[in-house]
C-alpha cells in the first residue's frame, strides 16, 4: 500500500532539478493538463482527445507533438490511425498531485474523501 512512499535521496543540489523545471513548464499549460487527464486511463486518437479536450485536432497534435518530444506520451500505429498513451505513471501522477494541491488551495480536498475516484 505505501510502495511509493520510498523516502526521496534526491537533494537541491540535484542534476535533474532543471531538467524538472522544464517538466513542469511543458505541464504549464491547461490542454497538455487535460490531455494527461484524458490518457490517464486509455489511449486516444488525436480527434478522440480534440473532442475530449474541446481543441482543434490541429491544436491537439502540436501539444501531443510537444509531449512525446518530451517522452510523456508515446504512440502506436494502428492502419492509418495513430494512437497516444502515456509513457509511464509519472506524468498521470504529476498532474493528479497538481490538481489536488489546487484543491487544497480553495479549502476542497475532494481527494481526501476514501470514495474519490481519482484516488491512486
Amino acid at each position: 500500500m505505501y510502495a511509493d512512499k520510498k523516502s526521496c535521496t534526491l537533494t537541491a543540489d540535484s542534476e535533474f532539478v532543471d531538467l524538472a523545471v522544464e517538466v513542469f513548464a511543458l505541464l504549464a499549460d491547461a490542454t497538455r493538463v487535460k490531455i494527461i487527464l484524458a490518457l490517464r486511463d486509455d489511449e486516444l486518437s488525436v480527434n478522440h482527445l480534440a473532442d475530449i479536450v474541446d481543441k482543434s485536432p490541429t491544436s491537439v497534435s502540436q501539444h501531443l507533438a510537444r509531449l512525446r518530444m518530451s517522452r510523456m506520451v508515446t504512440t502506436r500505429h494502428e492502419g492509418t490511425k495513430v494512437f497516444y498513451r502515456l509513457t509511464d505513471e509519472h506524468a498521470r501522477r504529476l498532474v493528479v498531485d497538481a490538481i489536488e494541491q489546487a484543491e487544497h488551495t480553495i479549502g476542497r480536498p475532494h481527494h481526501h474523501t476514501a470514495d474519490s475516484p481519482d484516488r491512486l
